[in-house]
């Protein structure tokens, strides 16, 4: 089977319809009370790799049912956000991420380009995970 459209080219329009912050924009936002640092990795990641300290991990396979309030899987934790930022691991999931969201409505929201490697490499302040 040929794809018509491959995900190298899904993340690259994504991009171009987003905001991509750097590891040190996201730090800087970090723990202000209405931005919320969603992790999109899987929890496995989480627990093998640990994560940013105040992130909140909603796997990405369950993010546009957790986020909607009309969904019987609706978080409300979603309810304080004036800001969101995504990442995951490479800064792929998360840009796709960031524009569903946006297509949902939500419009201050971005992602952490790089994802979670690139924070340990920049900022290097990762919090283990309970196994």
């Amino acid at each position: 089977m040929k794809l018509k459209l491959g995900s190298k080219e899904l993340v690259a329009r994504a991009e171009r319809e987003i905001e991509t912050l750097t590891p040190g924009e996201v730090n800087e936002r970090i723990g202000k009370e209405d931005v919320l640092l969603i992790d999109v990795r899987d929890y496995r990641e989480l627990k093998k790799e640990g994560k940013i300290a105040g992130s909140i991990n909603v796997p990405r396979g369950l993010l546009e049912f957790w986020i909607d309030p009309d969904s019987p899987y609706y978080k409300d934790f979603f309810d304080q956000a004036e800001e969101i930022i995504f990442h995951c691991a490479l800064g792929l999931r998360s840009a796709l991420a960031a524009q569903t969201v946006r297509k949902m409505g939500f419009e201050n929201v971005s992602h952490m380009g790089g994802g979670f490697s690139q924070w340990v490499e920049d900022i290097g302040q990762v919090e283990s995970v309970e196994k």
